[in-house]
């Protein structure tokens, strides 16, 4: 997920370089995916012109990055540790809080 971030940056700063990086520990990798998510949010609340059809923006990196979500949470449901869906339409989601410091799920806005 990292790397699709490091991609759509580049995107949008007109490179469009493809970069794959050596996997870290775990927790690293964690850190590595904030921070890229973070410098990505910084970019694209600036007043920076993208240099990247938004469109095929989100097409590209972002929903291959919703879709690597998915695959994670059935992979966690086939191996017995199921995650609790939550409604992102009301989740309380705040521009440019990208790191792992969240709210916690609302239990009202689970699904069962």
């Amino acid at each position: 997920m990292g790397d699709l971030f490091d991609w759509a940056i580049s995107m949008a700063k007109g490179q469009g370089k493809w970069n794959t990086a050596t996997p870290q520990a775990w927790d690293k990798e964690c850190g590595r995916f904030f921070a890229t998510l973070k410098t990505f949010d910084d970019l694209l609340a600036s007043e920076v012109e993208m240099q990247y059809d938004l469109t095929r923006l989100f097409q590209g990196p972002i929903a291959d990055a919703l879709t690597h979500t998915g695959q994670l949470a059935m992979m966690r449901r086939l191996s017995g540790a199921p995650m609790k869906g939550e409604s992102y339409n009301r989740a309380d989601i705040v521009s440019g809080r990208v790191g792992a410091e969240q709210t916690p799920a609302d239990p009202k806005y689970e699904f069962d």
